[in-house]
């Protein structure tokens, strides 16, 4: 079935709600008729499978990984700077985040998110929670009554998602379906959902628009959304680790996120 026939018959429910909850029918319409806007149930299967491999955090404390941060923040000492100013957080805690986000933003993702979101979104729609259950190897499924609880509580997250996307594209004046990044919606050298870009990504380089694929506003916006999350300059190691997991919940994540900032503090 061609891509442009699943988003129309995949997605009628969504675009209702959508409608339904306030968003102009001609905008949805538009939106969902782009030549790039599929279903995508291939991505969003990841979601939904047994996957017993742990990302490797070592390999951003290498000497190598370290060298390249350090020149990172030579080249963007001014943003850094500001954002300190700004935010008070320090430049090493926000080069920290970009090298294990983006590998200091040449690692974005290629997705387009609208898809992943939209897919995720419509699975409030039983016949679609069915069709993407189809699409994952028996080999990797989980059980059917824990697939059903998740595809529940993805949905109604993803639809929170999917209406902050459309209104921060229309307020940047972008089209939704443009927007690439990772299979879970994060876009931009920060990896930020579109929730946050919505109300936490800030105009760092103060060319009239918030986009998180510029190292200036990606920057900013890291300081703001710690900043927003309780950070503060004179933090102790154990309050900055808390603050850092509201960025990401993983442990090894804000542990490692520190690691980097102590390395990258010594000469």
């Amino acid at each position: 079935m061609p891509a442009v026939v699943w988003a129309q018959s995949e997605f009628m429910v969504l675009k209702q709600r959508l409608i339904a909850d306030g968003f102009p029918a001609a905008q949805i319409q538009t939106v969902f008729a782009g030549k790039t806007v599929q279903f995508d149930p291939k991505g969003v299967a990841l979601f939904f499978q047994h996957n017993e491999s742990k990302l490797n955090y070592d390999q951003f404390l290498s000497a190598k990984s370290i060298q390249q941060a350090r020149q990172y923040m030579r080249n963007h000492q001014q943003a850094l700077e500001q954002a300190q100013k700004n935010f008070g957080v320090q430049p090493t805690i926000i080069t920290a985040i970009l090298l294990v986000e983006t590998r200091l933003g040449t690692y974005l993702g290629a997705r387009p998110i609208f898809n992943s979101l939209a897919t995720m979104a419509a699975l409030k729609d039983k016949q679609t929670q069915n069709l993407l259950w189809n699409q994952i190897p028996e080999s990797r499924r989980l059980s059917r009554a824990k697939f059903d609880a998740k595809a529940k509580q993805k949905s109604k997250w993803a639809y929170a998602e999917i209406k902050a996307l459309l209104n921060y594209a229309k307020r940047e004046q972008i089209n939704p379906t443009t927007i690439t990044g990772s299979y879970a919606g994060a876009m931009g050298i920060s990896q930020f959902m579109p929730s946050n870009a919505l109300k936490l990504a800030v105009d760092g380089n103060q060319d009239g628009q918030v986009d998180l694929f510029t190292h200036e506003d990606a920057i900013a916006s890291i300081a703001n959304y710690l900043k927003q999350h309780g950070w503060q300059p004179d933090l102790s190691r154990k309050q900055a680790y808390r603050v850092l997991l509201k960025y990401n919940y993983s442990r090894p994540y804000a542990e490692t996120l520190l690691k980097i900032a102590d390395k990258l503090s010594t000469t």
